[in-house]
């Protein structure tokens, strides 16, 4: 299972504040198996653009799993080259709310805000609530199970291969009633337990936290927390604010590993990839 980051931002980033090494796009990880025709990717925040034009004709097949709906998960999708390919064929998925998925994105992907309907890409496109349990997906085995963070949102579990990516982009575990103490009582400890990877939001440092409860993302120290408390392998630190330059980055990178318990911390970095190799 490869994993590479297309997008690692909370939003579009700050004039004056640009990052080089994190990048500035928002929200999306592709996750490519074995099959080199199928593609799961996760949101589809600015960076699924970059992924869109960079995919190779072989690819015939993407399952696009989004979190939740705000904007800077989706603001991609319009952008997303695939969508106008006729031989492609996409699912998107996305978390149960009261009205359907195709009313939700609609609102978004048709004039005055956007020029083009869904209903008029060139795509096999088909939308979808993700179900209740496990989902294959190809050679994937997904799970998506509702977090703490405003509006329905999920966090996904992905395996492959007898390796597991945990995918939490926008989670604020604090709040669960026994953090860090009981992963039973703990939001996403369900689709993150054991994760060979963990990507976690980590948008603030502790101060900025204290200022910032309840507004749905964690501090890089509490992700290290979760991280330690599921018992993940690596955690790689993302939804990086939108105001923080690389050298801020680095410097929460750092708190970061200095809080670790053992499990092996890094930031992701857009344009990077991480090889989840398969269990022998």
């Amino acid at each position: 299972m490869k994993v590479t980051f297309w997008g690692t931002r909370g939003s579009i980033g700050t004039p004056g504040r640009e990052t080089t090494r994190y990048g500035g796009d928002t929200s999306c990880v592709a996750v490519a198996g074995a099959a080199t025709n199928h593609l799961v990717v996760l949101d589809a925040g600015s960076g699924i653009r970059r992924l869109g034009l960079t995919l190779p004709d072989v690819v015939t097949r993407i399952d696009v799993l989004l979190t939740h709906l705000h904007i800077d998960h989706i603001v991609g999708l319009g952008f997303f080259a695939p969508l106008f390919r006729p031989d492609m064929s996409i699912t998107i998925w996305g978390p149960r709310a009261t009205s359907s998925l195709l009313d939700r994105l609609g609102r978004y992907l048709s004039p005055p805000l956007f020029p083009v309907r869904l209903r008029d890409v060139a795509a096999d496109l088909e939308l979808r609530e993700l179900p209740l349990g496990n989902l294959t997906l190809g050679e994937f085995t997904v799970r998506g199970e509702p977090v703490i963070h405003p509006d329905p949102a999920l966090g996904y579990r992905v395996e492959a291969g007898g390796k597991v990516l945990a995918y939490l982009p926008d989670h604020e575990p604090a709040l669960g009633p026994s953090f860090p103490g009981d992963p039973t009582w703990t939001s996403g400890a369900g689709v993150a337990r054991n994760a060979d990877l963990l990507i976690h939001d980590a948008q603030y440092n502790a101060a900025e936290y204290i200022e910032r409860v309840g507004w749905g993302h964690s501090s890089a120290i509490d992700a290290v927390a979760f991280a330690d408390l599921v018992r993940a392998r690596t955690l790689a630190l993302f939804h990086h604010d939108p105001g923080r330059d690389d050298a801020e980055v680095e410097t929460l990178l750092h708190e970061a590993q200095g809080a670790s318990r053992g499990v092996n911390v890094l930031a992701a970095r857009q344009g990077a990839s991480i090889e989840l190799a398969q269990s022998v």
